[in-house]
């Protein structure tokens, strides 16, 4: 059996190393077999994610995944920290994952497949579920053709659920859903189905229900062929006769299941013309006809429509059911939409810009344009290998060791090797064919979301050296880590790995303070920052004399009133060469119908809108330089400039910033670009500091989503600390378990089929079970200075049952007793 996994180490942490010729054999890469037929190579592929709330059991199942596939002999627990897929240290000791890992393997095993039939190769990419590490679910997200959403039967659908699931729409990846911890105490398959019509908008397609006995979950049942499934301790499956096992015992069960059927076709149907018809001619339609219809139903990506499965990973149950629907209804790579670029500044289909490059090329020798292109979706820093650039290809063939031409940064790059990775094993693999992922050594510039291109002759076309597959976006910084050298030698070295820690996670950004000579670390959250502390310690291994100062809040200042318009000229000698340039800036608070009316001309940049204003003379003559030149080097000048405000050092953000570029007034002849980008940082600066002398710089502060879980005996003294002691406002309180209504823009839940939960018809959910805790979601908003720390705080008051989301959500101007609080604090 082919095995293969994209990890940087092994469970243990050992260092990967490269296999013997026997064990090679035994794990064969794909991209070595029928390498002459990738279009077959591409149909045999799935590259899927698990995504969820933290703690909803994706690294449980994957791990379950991966032992029935045959890659592992033995199942590894989250608790023994033990897994495959957390293998960093501080994974396994915090029990979450914290970086996106890819796994490869194969499914179904070559023995249960039909004569004739092929395993499929499925790349898996378990991604962390804590709202800190967001920027690893999403760039991962542009690489997928399918995902699996997991859902934590007792709590529903959660906050950063909902996140990733809106992620996967704006990516257009279609989706099955995984209702996973149904043996839990307080479990509610029924709540949970509602939830994912009210908040995710998404109408189930139940595939399978699940199987109580009593009040006990002992299997699913697979709604489609009407068989039960039922697992063994160590997750063995074995169909069961429904008709034979519940026509005495719960004829109620039985009954249950001939209506899910027959709803399930009704809601197909409904959806899908050809099943339609077919309906209608032969009054049945088949299991296979079935599944293709919801294949088809979801191949567009949309949600509109969600497949849903049952079972509970950590007893073993329903884990293969679910991959064989990943094989089933998730699209292979040549299903999917070809990849979308952007040339210029529009976006076109790659096919678009092919043609139109290959008609140019007529007559030149050759008509096809690219050989491969490939996306970096992650680069992770290796000590023996250097950087590690894993990589997506979206077109052709990427040979082992070709040229590739880096789009972002407009220059040619030579990889080393390329190999797939096989546990703790490393495979030498000579090429990756569209739809494949891989690894590549030697790139020492590429970053995550950089494009590579391979031209199959020597000249380059100039209308190709540009295009990109859009990069994902950073989200904004809320807390910051300052970090002190005691030594030139310390700043020097702390500098150089902080910038290999920036390729590795472009979320890490830093910057040096000039007045306190601190290294200011900035990331998406307490636990983020703590990570990279961790991690600069032990894999960096920055040395003890360099002294960490703890994890703040990243606050921001804004423009809050109009400010200029503010000319500055800049005339010096820059590189040898003398010039003089110009330009004139205004500043003024960004408002919501700033961004409703941008033009082609602006920019929006850490939380800021640039607009770079270059006006036609009024001779009616031809500018004398070229204005898109002069125009990024304008928004450079900008940025740099709005990077330290005036009043405290933080970054500028909320504030419409215009530039204009007089060509009669500003333009002294051709300069260098460090003129014009010089005139720009001193322009901006400079309104700053009159806006600052006049009072017109305020504070802004990180405001965040708290969904926080905890006992229902908790939750009021919850709710009157968030509200009197921390300045948050509760918005509402919530039963996961507890009856479900729509929500505005929502599903209408009345049509929704869902069976009912096996405690509805004996009592109340309160006193379901003796001794049984209810808990309740409290949802509220909060300053982050008032929720660094409180995950510490709560543990006090619900006695250490319960959970916590934070999730940025926008950034507020301090005013009254609080920003003097804060000016007192020296914030």
């Amino acid at each position: 059996m082919l095995v293969t996994a994209l990890v940087l180490r092994c469970r243990h942490g050992h260092k990967l190393l490269l296999g013997s010729l026997s064990q090679a054999a035994r794990f064969r890469p794909y991209s070595t077999h029928g390498a002459s037929h990738p279009d077959a190579i591409s149909d045999s592929i799935r590259n899927i994610g698990i995504i969820a709330h933290v703690d909803a059991g994706k690294t449980t199942t994957t791990e379950r995944m991966l032992y029935y596939s045959g890659m592992i002999r033995h199942l590894g627990n989250v608790d023994d920290r033990n897994t495959t897929t957390d293998f960093l240290e501080l994974e396994a000791q915090r029990k979450i994952t914290i970086q996106s890992a890819a796994i490869s393997f194969r499914w179904p095993p070559k023995d249960k497949c039909p004569p004739g039939v092929e395993p499929k190769i499925i790349n898996l990419i378990d991604t962390p579920g804590h709202g800190d590490f967001r920027f690893e679910v999403d760039r991962c997200m542009p690489i997928l053709d399918g995902a699996v959403c997991i859902l934590d039967a007792v709590k529903g659908v959660e906050t950063h659920t909902e996140r990733v699931w809106a992620s996967a729409h704006q990516f257009k990846i279609p989706r099955i859903l995984f209702v996973n911890k149904l043996d839990r105490d307080g479990a509610s398959f029924k709540n949970s189905i509602l939830d994912v019509a009210t908040r995710l908008q998404a109408r189930p397609l139940l595939c399978q229900i699940p199987w109580w006995k009593g009040d006990e979950f002992v299997g699913v049942i697979d709604v489609i062929e009407q068989v039960g499934l039922k697992f063994s301790s160590t997750g063995e499956l074995t169909k069961v006769d429904l008709a034979k096992a519940l026509a005495e015992s719960n004829p109620g069960l039985l009954s249950e299941v001939e209506k899910a059927h027959q709803r399930l076709i009704e809601e197909l149907c409904d959806r899908d013309e050809k099943l339609m018809n077919q309906f209608l001619e032969e009054n049945d339609i088949s299991v296979t006809d079935i599944k293709d219809g919801i294949r088809r139903l979801i191949s567009d990506g949309e949600g509109t429509v969600v497949p849903v499965f049952a079972g509970a990973s950590r007893k073993n149950m329903g884990v293969q059911p679910l991959l064989d629907a990943v094989v089933e209804y998730l699209p292979s790579p040549r299903e999917r939409p070809e990849v979308v670029v952007i040339s210029g500044k529009h976006e076109y289909p790659l096919s678009k810009i092919l043609n139109e490059t290959a008609n140019t090329k007529k007559g030149h020798g050759h008509h096809q344009v690219l050989g491969a292109l490939a996306s970096v979706f992650k680069v992770v820093d290796d000590p023996d290998r250097g950087p590690l650039s894993f990589v997506r290809v979206y077109y052709g063939t990427l040979p082992k060791r070709a040229s590739m031409w880096n789009t972002s940064m407009h220059q040619f790059e030579k990889p080393q090797n390329m190999f797939q990775i096989a546990a703790s094993k490393t495979y030498d693999i000579p090429q990756l064919s569209s739809g494949q992922i891989g690894a590549i050594t030697g790139l020492k510039n590429a970053r995550t979301g950089d494009t590579l291109i391979t031209f199959p002759g020597r000249e380059a076309p100039e209308s190709a050296r540009s295009i990109q597959i859009r990069p994902p976006e950073i989200p904004p910084a809320v807390a910051v880590l300052a970090i002190e050298p005691f030594s030139v030698t310390d700043a020097s070295g702390l500098e150089a790995v902080l910038a290999r820690y920036h390729r590795e996670d472009p979320s890490v950004r830093w910057a040096k303070d000039e007045k306190t000579e601190q290294y200011l670390v900035y990331g998406m959250g307490k636990l983020h920052l703590e990570i990279v502390e961790h991690r600069l310690r032990t894999h960096y291994k920055v040395p003890k004399s360099v002294e960490f100062k703890g994890v703040q809040v990243e606050y921001r200042e804004c423009v809050i009133s109009h400010i200029g318009p503010y000319r500055a000229e800049y005339e010096r000698t820059v590189a040898n060469k003398a010039g003089k340039a110009a330009c004139s800036v205004t500043l003024e608070p960004l408002e919501d119908h700033h961004r409703d009316n941008l033009h082609e001309s602006c920019i929006e940049r850490d939380g800021n809108i640039i607009h770079v204003s270059i006006p036609l003379p009024e001779s009616g003559e031809p500018l004398p330089f070229d204005p898109e030149e002069k125009r990024q080097q304008l928004f450079n000048g900008a940025v740099a400039a709005l990077a330290r405000g005036p009043r405290r050092g933080y970054g500028v953000s909320n504030t419409l910033v215009t530039i204009t570029y007089n060509s009669e007034t500003d333009f002294f002849g051709e300069v260098s670009g460090a003129h014009i980008v010089n005139a720009a940082i001193h322009a901006v600066r400079d309104a700053l500091k009159q806006a600052n002398a006049t009072q017109a710089i305020g504070i802004l502060e990180p405001v965040m989503k708290v969904d926080i879980f905890c006992p229902e005996d908790a939750w009021g003294n919850v709710q009157h600390d968030l509200q009197s002691a921390r300045g948050g406002v509760v918005l509402e309180i919530n039963d996961p378990n507890g009856d479900t209504a729509p929500v505005d823009g929502g599903i209408d839940v009345s049509p929704v089929y869902v069976p009912p939960d096996p405690y509805e018809m004996v009592h109340s959910l309160q006193d379901r079970k003796k001794g049984s805790v209810r808990m309740l979601q409290v949802v509220a908003r909060a300053p982050f200075k008032e929720m660094l720390a409180y995950d510490e705080i709560l543990r006090g008051m619900t006695q250490g049952r319960h959970s916590i989301h934070l999730e940025l959500d926008t950034w507020e101007r301090v005013t009254g007793p609080r920003e003097k609080a804060l000016e007192n604090m020296g914030f």
